[in-house]
């Protein structure tokens, strides 16, 4: 049976072992409990970011904490996807994080998730503007693109992304969701987007309805 408090607090304490120890047993049990100990390690990266903001943790921390994040999804995505892998039909997507942000922690935990799903991912980096995600778009003939960031700036440029989609005449051909740690309830739809995801399980979910 999952500990989700004993994850969290694993996760936020950089605990390698103890979180792999944790999350094997979740998947040995059949991983009914991956969604919730997904969940509870995006809590302990909170906290990680917390103690980074207070000094007590620095860059290192922050990468370390990056690359648990990314074990913990190869770990339990067998189960986060169960079943769904491949039904995507390799619908592809352009991914990447916002012009202005240099971040990819989140943008690369979500294409994992978006690939065992059966999606074709165009990752185009960091730092990426508007331009080049057209480009890509008209290149490949993706009809989705996923937008991340994790400074408030972020929110901008994905509105001005957005914008210069309708400005060039392709907004109505794709779909735009968007995510990271600015993004919420109030501030995703502001951008434009046609949605907004919380954490990876939930960007696969949406880009599923769309294909």
């Amino acid at each position: 049976m999952l500990d989700a408090t004993k994850l969290c607090e694993a996760m936020g304490e950089l605990e390698e072992d103890e979180i792999i120890e944790i999350l094997e047993g979740v998947m040995a049990e059949g991983g009914a409990q991956a969604s919730e100990a997904m969940e509870a390690c995006q809590k302990g990266m909170d906290e990680v970011g917390n103690r980074f903001e207070t000094g007590e943790y620095f860059v290192g921390d922050l990468i370390y904490a990056g690359q648990l994040m990314t074990q913990a999804v190869e770990i339990l995505k067998p189960a986060l996807v169960s079943g769904e892998s491949g039904s995507a039909a390799k619908e592809k997507v352009v991914l990447c994080t916002v012009e202005g942000d240099l971040h990819d922690i989140g943008k690369n935990i979500v294409k994992a998730m978006m690939e065992a799903a059966g999606f074709e991912i165009i990752d185009l980096g960091i730092d990426v503007k508007p331009r080049v995600i057209i480009d890509a778009v008209k290149e490949s003939g993706a009809k989705i693109v996923a937008l991340s960031g994790v400074l408030t700036l972020a929110l901008d440029s994905m509105k001005k992304t957005v914008d210069v989609f309708k400005e060039a005449g392709l907004r109505e051909q794709v779909k735009f969701i968007v995510g990271g740690a600015p993004v919420n309830k109030d501030s995703g739809p502001d951008t434009g987007a046609d949605a907004w995801a919380s954490n990876p399980q939930q960007t696969v979910q949406i880009c599923r309805g769309w294909v």
